[in-house]
């Protein structure tokens, strides 16, 4: 058994110092003391996949990072461990419990992924090993596992085991609370813009050194048909990751993040909005494209036109919102939003509008991400 602080400490002087999680009864005495420690970041997510976006989105700002979750909600996580870590090659730490361990008694819904945890990890191509149990492993192990994303560009994991880490307090102060943005506009139920068109009025729009993170499918596609730059991150996979990696990047730079996502990815990560809201960053405008449908799939209706995404935003605790269809009403839109510090999300009803020939990202995704870093982490 280790204590948490010795942990902390030793993954600090690594320069590993943001985490980002989902709790577990097995991870309290570390996640409390990851919480409580004035030398680490921590960010609660909604879900084990938001945790893993949020984080990508910290290196993406230049941090090094670790998620911590239960093994239970691993599953949860191997969409974006495998469309977002592996082809951006984005390193992160990966702690997961070990909840339904073999001949220890736990509850039934933990049994079989008790069992294969490891082996689930294995099939990842993730790398793992015990997390310390003795304070002298704890500076070698960690060695390993930073030699390991250094060299890989790719997550390491530490499975957890229950009474691995003595137990310790928690001092986590409330969340302030906020005035809840009255969301603004109407939807004129006209005939709605192509969404090409809005981000060519947006990427013209955009405040200085921004940076612009767009969400897997069409939307990415159009973003570089309508220009390549190194401020653009085109997300492949991971859908719904956008806004959180957003977040993570937000959180860790002083650059203005503009996030385009869609419909369909913002309904499936909606507790996406619930995190930004409560982290509230003061440089991250949420900007949802909706037009009804997955469109980069055939063009399935998605349930949005029963939903008020800006009445969302203003719920959970976002500072501005406001909703629009017509182009002509984007500029001032986009210029009001920008005068509010953040975050601030507009839902904008755009036409399904397939771009004939739309070009693919001729950049890996890998090389996309290291232009962002960069670009991040450098000089406005």
């Amino acid at each position: 058994m280790i204590e948490a602080e010795d942990f902390i400490d030793e993954a600090a002087r690594s320069g590993l110092d943001f985490f980002c999680g989902v709790p577990c009864s097995f991870l309290t005495p570390l996640m409390n003391a990851v919480i409580t420690s004035p030398a680490t970041r921590y960010v609660g997510a909604t879900s084990e996949g938001e945790a893993v976006a949020i984080a990508a989105g910290a290196w993406l700002a230049g941090r090094k990072t670790a998620v911590m979750f239960q093994n239970s909600g691993l599953g949860n996580a191997v969409n974006p461990l495998t469309s977002l870590n592996f082809p951006f090659r984005i390193p992160t730490l990966v702690i997961t419990t070990w909840r339904g361990e073999p001949g220890l008694a736990d509850e039934p819904q933990h049994e079989l992924m008790g069992q294969i945890t490891a082996e689930l990890l294995a099939t990842m191509r993730i790398p793992h090993d015990a997390f310390p149990a003795e304070k002298a492993e704890i500076g070698s192990k960690l060695e390993a596992a930073g030699r390991h994303m250094g060299e890989a560009e790719a997550p390491y994991a530490f499975i957890l085991a229950k009474g691995s880490v003595a137990s310790s307090k928690l001092d986590q102060p409330p969340l302030p609370v906020r005035p809840r943005a009255v969301a603004k506009g109407t939807f004129t139920g006209g005939e709605a813009p192509r969404r090409i068109e809005v981000i060519e009025r947006i990427t013209a729009r955009l405040p200085q050194g921004a940076g612009v993170i767009a969400t897997t499918g069409f939307c990415g596609r159009e973003l570089y048909t309508a220009g390549d730059h190194e401020r653009n991150l085109y997300v492949v996979g991971s859908m719904g990751g956008a806004s959180a990696i957003g977040l993570g990047a937000a959180l860790n730079s002083d650059r203005e993040i503009i996030v385009l996502d869609g419909d369909g990815a913002a309904l499936m990560k909606l507790g996406n909005l619930a995190t930004i809201g409560a982290e509230a960053p003061a440089n991250l405008t949420h900007i949802i494209l909706d037009n009804g449908m997955h469109e980069s799939t055939g063009g399935q209706m998605t349930v949005s036109a029963g939903v008020d995404f800006a009445a969302i935003a203003s719920a959970t605790g976002y500072a501005h919102a406001a909703r629009l269809d017509r182009l002509e009403d984007l500029d001032a839109a986009l210029d009001e939003a920008f005068t509010v510090k953040g975050p601030r999300l507009l839902h904008v009803r755009v036409s399904p509008s397939k771009v004939e020939k739309l070009g693919r990202p001729k950049v890996s995704p890998a090389d996309v991400a290291r232009r962002f870093r960069t670009y991040l982490t450098g000089p406005k």
